[in-house]
């Protein structure tokens, strides 16, 4: 366990919670590098290892800087990005281009013309109009880049519909209207400035059960099938996405990496047996599942304020600001008072953040010790999502990252000034 209790005070990766808030101030962001390896060392051992021809690029919107780009070629994975930022990001982390493959529903031309300048791995293609424009920039450049096919496999994933991705209603994906696609197949096939690897889907995130991995396997095998019987082409590749779930907690069941993609591993071989051809290489693309408990968030408790049989409302100096999951869709998480972290949980309180919005609620109804001004608060399972989608509603700055390992700890992302936010003001 990264998180530890030693004398009533919440410990993580070896690193006393409360001297990390009065070092770095809060809200603060704190990041396990032991428990990023971790799940690296978990996707290469039950995946990358076991199986060949495999590989895993790890979903950047989750989270990302430029250190953990480095942990992350470090550990031997590649990096899926979905806009110009995130792949400058990795840019200026010298993230080897090779193992980068751009993902996204509205590329712009400049996005497009930095990936095919830095000649990264791949680029998934997510409509019609896409294909044209990176045609268009290779021919001007002189260049061939490696895509697939993002297609909507029409499966509906049990999750919150704003993170379902997979249905048939959605923005994401090349429809599969035998009109539409198979045109599209025969341009990629015949383009003399692509090479088409094959296809890509991803189902939906924060998932629990496999039974639409499964589905929109089964839709993929048959238009991979489909492609050889029409164009007599075989796809090298397919990209099975991720949206492996992680624990929130204490009742969400959590799954292992197994048990998502050994039943997919065992269906693709099938599949290639009964076809005659070589299996395709298979690629995944987990982001929460690496970083999400790797991360918890560090608050200071202020204004408490009790109505009577009403509720206990408990403001901290963060909120929607630095995690607006819970506002965006009703996401659960738990926490502890850590400098109390021993101390019986007596006290029902929901944990609310500074924001002008109602719903700036960040914990409902939490079971927790008697709580003061001055208190620090730990939100648990924040590494993922956090960070990443922080914003500054109410000229709030965005927190500061801290990296801890084994007891120490550093700065890696700096804490935003109230000048760094207005400096690009005129």
């Amino acid at each position: 366990m990264n998180r530890q209790v030693k004398n009533g005070i919440l410990y993580f990766d070896g690193c006393n919670t409360l001297e990390l808030a009065e070092k770095y101030g809060t809200p603060l962001y704190v990041i396990s590098e032991n428990a990023v390896v971790k799940k690296c060392k978990e996707i290469k051992d039950t995946f990358l290892q076991k199986y060949e021809r495999t590989r895993a690029a790890y979903a950047a919107k989750a989270f990302l800087t430029t250190t953990m780009c480095n942990i992350i070629e470090r550990e031997g994975l590649c990096i899926d990005v979905v806009s110009g930022g995130e792949l400058y990001t990795a840019i200026k982390a010298n993230f080897p281009p090779e193992k980068i493959e751009f993902n996204g529903n509205n590329k712009s031309l400049v996005e497009l013309e930095m990936a095919i300048d830095y000649n990264i791995g791949r680029i998934i293609v997510d409509g019609l109009d896409e294909l044209k424009l990176i045609e268009s920039v290779c021919k001007e450049k002189n260049k061939k880049v490696n895509i697939l096919y993002r297609i909507t496999p029409g499966v509906k994933s049990d999750s919150h519909d704003y993170i379902v991705t997979g249905k048939k209603d959605s923005k994401f994906g090349i429809p599969l209207d035998d009109e539409i696609i198979f045109p599209a197949i025969e341009q990629a096939i015949k383009s003399k400035y692509v090479n088409f690897m094959g296809f890509h889907f991803h189902v939906g995130s924060q998932l629990q059960d496999n039974a639409s991995h499964l589905k929109a396997l089964e839709t993929s095998l048959k238009l991979i099938k489909e492609t050889i019987e029409k164009y007599d082409y075989i796809t090298p590749e397919i990209n099975i996405g991720g949206g492996f779930g992680i624990r929130y907690t204490e009742s969400d069941e959590k799954r292992s990496y197994s048990y998502f993609l050994d039943p997919m591993m065992k269906r693709i071989d099938e599949f290639s047996k009964e076809a005659g051809i070589t299996r395709p290489e298979v690629v995944i693309e987990p982001g929460r599942s690496i970083v999400g408990e790797a991360g918890i968030t560090l608050y200071t408790v202020g204004t408490i304020k009790e109505i009577k049989g009403i509720r206990k409302y408990v403001s901290i100096d963060g909120g929607m600001t630095d995690n607006v999951r819970p506002a965006l869709y009703q996401a659960k998480y738990e926490g502890i008072v850590a400098n109390k972290a021993e101390e019986p949980k007596t006290d029902t309180v929901t944990i609310c953040g500074k924001c002008c919005e109602s719903g700036d609620i960040l914990i409902k109804d939490a079971k927790v010790a008697p709580l003061q001004r001055g208190d620090i608060f730990a939100i648990f399972s924040t590494g993922a999502y956090g960070y990443s989608m922080a914003s500054n509603y109410n000229k709030n700055p965005l927190p500061a990252v801290v990296l801890v390992k084994d007891g120490e700890s550093k700065i890696i992302v700096k804490r935003q000034s109230y000048e760094d936010m207005i400096k690009n003001e005129l």
